[in-house]
């Protein structure tokens, strides 16, 4: 390949925690690419690639320079008019200039401007070497890689997610040398800790993926992950069954082997009993097992483990899973008919032990909260949350909807709150809506999570995360930086989509208003809802420019200070395809210039515009447009029709260019001028019943 090669990098540790392999090793992509892009040596970071195992980070790029350009440089000196002396003798300023550039005056040069001629020095740095280059490079990339606790070892000083075993860095052929966690780089890998506990010598970055697989190890995480999946299938299907294979649970499982071999266990049925949900989380959660339906969906007593080891007898391997499983299923088993003998009502007693956060109270001080608050939701929510849920059954739900928390299973199963709340609901013969609200408030669970389905679920799910945000900014404790400890970005996110995807429209502002007056009266500010206002607003910028909306249409929208989200977001859809109008562009620009008219003026900006001072033909025919135009728009914005409000803001196209043609609008009859700003002030207002249109850039 001449002066370019292909380059790997692999870090060997001890077994990497399997939760944040791939994020470790798509950082490590990322911090490394963008540092070789930066310093010119790929020509682009699609040329980065990574792979990842239990027991190693790889870093790959292809086509790499061995070494960088040459760099012309270029320094100016005195002006030729003050470099020499009469005696055309260098003067000191040109002496110590070419002193510092360690050359002769006569060597310099002169570079001719448009302001003059000046001395200069030109030379040619030699481009740096790419293996003097990249030790430094991956230092600072592996510094930077996202661990939550750095591990020390040794005598040595370095800091690492895992002790660093050994270190591969080559580019083609050749070893780039450098030392690195007490630990020399070369081309020696090691191999599967039990099949091929040895090194592997490597001829080149090339040969990298079928050595290992030589070596019992499939580095390449997506073949890996395909190989499991594959297997995993395949036992399925011999039980007529399907495996369900959660994809968090599969990257875990990916990320936990080098060489995997699906196994297929079972269990007994016994102990079907218990709710499938507690089943699949002792499977899943505990054991890392993937649990099987039949074809109605129905949970088989059946299980699949992936094994780190290539052996044609699993016997003890499905025994000892087993063993471990049964275990596991007793346990649940044992909360299950524990928590049976009590009921959802008597749990919820207990949660007046339980705080909930010091300053805020217990959990049954927070159920109170949500039992006040989600009658103001059922108070202009009654129809879309569903005319047969009573306000009773709303605070019935609102109060019971954390008692599971009280529950042996959740204990236990933490991911099944509400999930048992559901049942111990059934249980007690309560209402089915409640059960399923008590359910679904905990949905979205995280970005991406199906919503609630029952208007009672969106409600109370609203609700909770509203007394949540509006509590924990009280205390003090909002978001700084990438710090979120009550995780308040991911329940931001939730009252929006509950909002805008689950249609509960409600005006945000009063909601939060209401929700502090339910406080702690000691933690109360009436500047918190604004706070957090604001902060569900930052959160809708991100929610729409995901949506595809432009970052000018969501500002232009927000300067109006919506007050729901849903008539925001129907704003952003009618200000999007109005874009698109030829007017559009026009109009836009009219807007900018009469923000800014109005901005400047010194005279009172007022709406009232006097007929009789309408001199020129162009305004009185923006006037009567302007009326006309304002009669029409009522309707259509009280039943947030702006599809239609724009189309007939952009009728008046014409009739405000030629206003602005024709007339001045900052006459110096003071009454003209100020008769004249009043008719921007009115087309400003109708305009604004949409959006900022002074907003919208080209």
């Amino acid at each position: 390949m001449g002066d370019r090669n292909n380059l790997l990098i692999e870090i060997g540790t001890e077994e990497l925690p399997p939760k944040s392999l791939q994020r470790l090793a798509q950082a490590l992509a990322k911090g490394l690419g963008e540092r070789l892009a930066k310093a010119k040596l790929i020509d682009s970071e699609l040329q980065v690639g990574w792979h990842a195992a239990s027991r190693r980070l790889v870093f790959s790029a292809s086509d790499v320079a061995l070494q960088q350009q040459a760099q012309r440089q270029e320094r100016r000196g005195p002006a030729v008019a003050a470099a020499w002396d009469d005696g055309g003798e260098p003067t000191k300023a040109t002496q110590g200039f070419a002193r510092s550039c360690g050359v002769e005056p006569a060597q310099l040069e002169t570079l001719t401007t448009e302001k003059g001629e000046w001395l200069v020095f030109r030379s040619v740095r030699p481009g740096e070497l790419t293996a003097n280059l990249l030790p430094t490079m991956l230092a600072e990339a592996l510094r930077q890689l996202p661990i939550d606790r750095r591990m020390r070892w040794g005598a040595g000083d370095g800091e690492f997610v895992r002790p660093v075993h050994w270190i591969v860095a080559l580019l083609g052929s050749a070893v780039i040398e450098f030392e690195l966690f007490g630990v020399d780089a070369g081309r020696e890998s090691r191999g599967h800790r039990f099949h091929a506990n040895h090194n592997v010598t490597l001829a080149d970055a090339d040969s990298y993926l079928q050595s290992l697989k030589q070596a019992h190890v499939v580095a390449d995480y997506g073949v890996r992950q395909q190989l499991i999946v594959d297997q995993v299938n395949a036992l399925a299907t011999t039980l007529g069954g399907t495996a369900v294979m959660e994809p968090g649970l599969l990257d875990e499982v990916t990320s936990l082997v080098e060489w995997p071999n699906a196994v297929l266990g079972s269990f007994d049925k016994e102990f079907l009993q218990v709710p499938a949900e507690a089943l699949i989380a002792a499977m899943g959660g505990h054991q890392k097992y993937f649990h099987l339906l039949d074809s109605a969906g129905d949970l088989l007593p059946n299980f699949i483990t992936v094994a780190n080891l290539d052996i044609a007898d699993t016997t003890e391997i499905v025994a000892g899973n087993e063993r471990v499983l049964r275990a596991r299923l007793a346990d649940a088993r044992f909360f299950w008919d524990s928590d049976c003998k009590r009921s959802l009502n008597q749990l919820a007693e207990g949660l007046s032990a339980v705080v909930f956060q010091q300053k805020l109270g217990t959990l049954e001080q927070k159920s109170q909260r949500l039992q006040q608050l989600i009658k103001v939701v059922m108070a202009d929510q009654q129809a879309v949350v569903g005319a047969e849920i009573s306000p009773e059954t709303a605070a019935e739900a609102a109060r019971l909807c954390k008692a599971d928390l009280l529950a042996d299973m959740v204990g236990e199963f933490p991911e099944l709150q509400g999930v048992m709340g559901e049942y111990y609901a059934a249980a007690a013969q309560l209402p089915p809506q409640l059960g399923q609200a008590i359910r679904e408030h905990y949905l979205p669970r995280f970005a991406g999570d199906k919503l609630p389905e029952t208007g009672l679920g969106r409600a109370l799910a609203l609700t909770d995360r509203i007394d949540t945000l509006i509590g924990i900014f009280a205390i003090g404790a909002a978001p700084t930086g990438d710090k979120d400890p009550f995780a308040l970005r991911r329940a931001a996110l939730g009252v929006i989509r509950i909002q805008l995807e689950a249609g509960l429209d409600l005006p945000l502002l009063p909601l939060l208003t209401k929700a502090l007056n339910f406080l702690p009266a000691s933690v109360r500010d009436d500047t918190l809802p604004g706070q957090v206002n604001r902060f569900i607003i930052d959160r809708f910028r991100s929610y729409q420019e995901n949506a595809g909306f432009r970052h000018d249409e969501i500002e232009a929208v927000l300067a109006v200070d919506p007050e729901r989200l849903a008539d925001a977001q129907a704003r952003l859809q009618a200000l999007q395809q109005f874009r698109s109008n030829p007017a559009a562009a026009s109009l836009a620009a009219a807007n900018k210039r009469v923000a800014n008219i109005l901005a400047k003026s010194k005279d009172p900006a007022v709406a009232a515009v006097d007929p009789d001072l309408l001199a020129e033909p162009e305004e009185q025919a923006l006037y009567q447009a302007l009326m006309s135009c304002g009669e029409a728009l009522t309707p259509l914005v009280e039943e947030r029709q702006y599809v239609a409000v724009c189309q007939q803001l952009a009728g008046l196209r014409q009739v405000v260019d030629a206003f602005f043609d024709a007339v001045m609008v900052m006459a110096e009859q003071p009454e003209l001028r100020r008769n004249r700003l009043g008719l921007l002030v009115q087309m400003r207002q109708l305009f604004l019943q949409v959006a900022d249109f002074s907003c919208l850039q080209g």
